[in-house]
């Protein structure tokens, strides 16, 4: 065809199209042309045509035919036909974005550059392609290794590289970030000092959280996690984000996961393991280099980690939220982030604050000679909590963790001194062994007698009990009771033992409160014992410590289904005994060393204490207090400190808001590592609580947000959680059960997916 005429393109728009449109043709030949009306268009052969539809559409038809040009066509109606030149079709783009040849422009924003980048793309194409392509497109000479895509839209990482455009569902309206993985956060450790730490924003949190450990030297990442931070309803926005500024003075070096030679310890119990730290003051037994590897720590101050520095300012407790209720607390908890997803998915920005806590209450082989760090940072976090009133304690019980955090602080910064002079320590080896090995096997001093190991130990003594009634005193009643196995059987005196007793108590599954004044000589136990219908509450009396130290410790034992015969029965006794001991008051003035100036009661005690007494009788209470823990070495103290938050009625309990089913007032759920608790939301006092022992399944309706738990042998429990994501609580039920299945002989790494697959859900 070497003429084009008007005749013979109506007839190829005829012959070949289905497309109408009122089309304004100019046919250019030789410097001729004509115009056509209505005519159909599907497909284009052996000539060159380039559409312009007048108003919509416009069409110029030029000659001698070379190469195809189009403009307009939909490209589901360029692609339908065979006859197509893919090729020839290049740079023509259609009212719908799309391009001739099947192409459309995917629109790209490289956050590094600050600069927006549009590639010519089709949906076959793999995301390793369109990386490869925009990198040859920018041409800046940068390594690129860490960057990946992020599609603002669905909140997604597009990081499996050989997956293509169509199957993640991406079309010509996405926008997509062309980002760094790792960015800059501010992380508040427990300790409430800031460091910059670089994280990667693509990996789940549980995979971000243990690379942050592993970077600061703490075993057993699966206890901690990441938690917004709360915000204080009375203060004003403006005034927060400006104490925040200046709270992040305090921050240390630049760390990123992994860019140092810090994994010498592995996550679970090792037998291979080399001891890091002195089991004694918790100080590195080599240099800080050697400590820290090839670390950015190593460079900067390492005792922001491992050694507690005092509170240097009353002003830092003002400012910090305290919680003013249980409700107040359970808000607080609404904060944890999500650990099957990533920070970027849960719109965590780069350079956010967030807070590194123990979320998990229950510490696994924590052993001075590997965690000082992790026993220091614990410390602080109990520390935190008390000063904080984000648990309650007696004042005697405040005045002791005072005493302790005083001795603590004089402690830290003889040790700094001392390890700045690089002093050494000579201890005999096979001494340091035994010590090393008793401090392991956590079983404290060995009695010289086994005993019979084939009978198990009972308790029988005069006991008060007490069983409350509406409208009743507490009127105690004493009664001969022996407890065997998990049962207390009271007698109305020792000579009916053989009888039949006047009431009975199983344990299993109950909840036990101490109420204890030293001062006041008061040893009380409160049972809350499940029953069909709820709880019975039943108070015993003892009448001395050591009795007091004997029957709780089995009351301890028997709420979790174990007897006297169990090898923690001891040590359990001697823990309570030993707490008590550090609440005495020293009668002999001559020992307390005079009030000097170093004591500042603003900073070791809460502020209820600080309103109801004087800093002098808060100062002289400290003293005294102190002469009971005065002999202890820097690790002893903070464990002790550590054992007795442990021992506190509310330790390891985590309050959600909840509704469960059949009831409209909203009430409290508690989580702990063993049990749930149902709880009156304004006096936190327990209704009902169930085991985790007894547990068959839990389960999750997603749509209606509700949690559903089964039991063996009891009703199956309901609630909707409140103002939280179930997701949360849901997490929590299936951490604990998953910490469960630790054990000391395991020195293989954490399984990452069984945590997974109990805690993540189907969201």
């Amino acid at each position: 065809m070497d003429l084009l005429t008007s005749h013979n393109l109506t007839c190829m728009l005829e012959e070949i199209g289905e497309y109408k449109g009122s089309l304004m043709l100019t046919i250019i030949n030789d410097g001729w042309k004509s115009h056509s009306g209505t005519s159909h268009l599907r497909s284009i052969t052996d000539i060159t045509i380039v559409l312009f539809f007048h108003g919509l559409y416009n069409v110029n038809i030029c000659h001698p035919p070379t190469k195809a040009f189009l403009w307009g066509c939909k490209r589901s109606q360029v692609g339908a036909t065979n006859k197509l030149h893919l090729m020839a079709l290049d740079g023509i783009r259609m009212p719908d974005g799309c391009y001739a040849d099947g192409t459309w422009e995917l629109k790209m924003h490289v956050t590094d550059l600050h600069r927006d980048v549009s590639l010519r793309v089709t949906g076959e194409i793999h995301i390793g392609g369109v990386m490869l392509k925009l990198v040859e497109k920018l041409d800046v000479k940068k390594d690129w290794s860490d960057h990946a895509l992020w599609w603002e839209k669905k909140k997604t990482w597009l990081l499996k590289t050989h997956w293509t455009l169509d199957k993640y569902g991406i079309q010509a309206d996405a926008r997509l970030l062309f980002t760094p993985q790792h960015k800059l956060l501010r992380l508040q450790l427990p300790n409430m000092k800031h460091m910059k730490v670089k994280v990667n924003f693509s990996d789940r949190v549980f995979k971000a959280v243990s690379d942050i450990c592993k970077t600061f030297n703490i075993r057993h990442p699966e206890e901690l996690s990441l938690l917004r931070k709360p915000r204080d309803p009375k203060k004003k926005k403006k005034k927060l984000e400006e104490a925040e500024e200046d709270d992040l003075e305090l921050e240390g070096p630049l760390l990123t996961p992994g860019s140092g030679s810090i994994y010498s310890s592995p996550g679970l119990y090792s037998k291979t393991m080399t001891p890091t730290y002195d089991s004694r003051d918790g100080s590195p037994l080599s240099p800080t280099t050697a400590w820290f590897g090839d670390s950015p720590l190593s460079e900067g101050n390492p005792s922001i980690l491992a050694v507690s520095q005092p509170i240097s300012s009353p002003d830092i407790l003002v400012k910090l939220y305290k919680p003013q209720s249980l409700l107040d607390k359970a808000k607080i908890n609404q904060g944890w982030l999500d650990s099957s997803r990533s920070l970027m998915e849960q719109d965590v920005k780069e350079n956010e604050v967030l807070l590194l806590r123990f979320k998990y209450h229950s510490f696994f082989d924590l052993n001075p000679k590997y965690d000082a760090i992790r026993v220091n940072q614990l410390y602080e976090q109990a520390k935190w909590a008390i000063l904080l009133e984000e648990i309650e304690c007696t004042e005697e019980e405040m005045m002791m963790f005072a005493a302790l955090q005083y001795h603590i602080n004089k402690l830290s910064i003889m040790s700094s001194d001392n390890h700045m002079n690089n002093s050494e320590k000579e201890v005999d080896e096979v001494d340091a062994a035994l010590s090393d090995l008793e401090i392991t096997l956590e079983g404290g001093k060995t009695s010289n007698t086994l005993g019979d190991i084939t009978s198990i130990p009972e308790l029988a003594d005069y006991v008060k009990v007490f069983k409350p009634k509406k409208l009743t005193l507490k009127g105690y009643k004493q009664y001969w009771c022996t407890f065997k196995d998990i049962t207390i059987s009271c007698y109305k005196s020792k000579e009916e033992s053989h009888g039949t007793p006047a009431h009975q108590m199983n344990l299993r599954g109950c909840e036990v409160t101490p109420d204890v004044n030293i001062s006041g000589q008061k040893f009380n136990i409160k049972l809350l014992i499940p029953v069909a219908d709820g709880m019975n509450e039943i108070w015993l009396r003892c009448d001395t410590e050591k009795q007091y130290a004997h029957w709780m410790a089995a009351c301890r034992l028997a709420s979790k289904g174990k007897t006297m015969a169990d090898s923690s029965y001891n040590l359990e006794v001697q823990n309570i005994l030993s707490f008590l001991k550090m609440q005495h008051m020293n009668p002999d003035p001559q020992f307390i060393e005079p009030i000097t100036t170093d004591i500042n009661p603003e900073c070791l005690v809460s502020p209820r204490y600080l309103k109801k007494y004087k800093n002098k009788q808060i100062s002289a209470r400290i003293l005294e207090a102190h002469q009971n823990v005065a002999q202890m070495s820097l690790i002893e103290a903070k464990m002790r400190f550590i054992q007795a938050w442990q021992s506190l009625p509310e330790f390891g309990i985590t309050h959600f808001l909840a509704r469960f089913q059949g009831v409209k007032r909203e009430e409290l759920i508690g989580i702990t590592y063993n049990r749930l608790i149902r709880m009156d939301a304004s006096t936190g006092d327990a209704i009902k609580t169930w085991r985790f022992s007894n547990m068959k399944q839990w389960n999750v309706n997603w749509e209606i947000k509700m949690v559903t738990v089964e039991f063996a042998d009891e009703p199956s429990l309901s609630f909707v959680c409140a103002e939280v994501d179930c997701k949360v609580v849901h997490e929590f039920i299936g951490g604990y059960i998953f910490l469960s299945t630790r054990a000391k002989d395991q020195n293989e790494s954490l399984d990452e997916e069984m945590f997974y697959k109990l805690t993540s859900g189907w969201v």
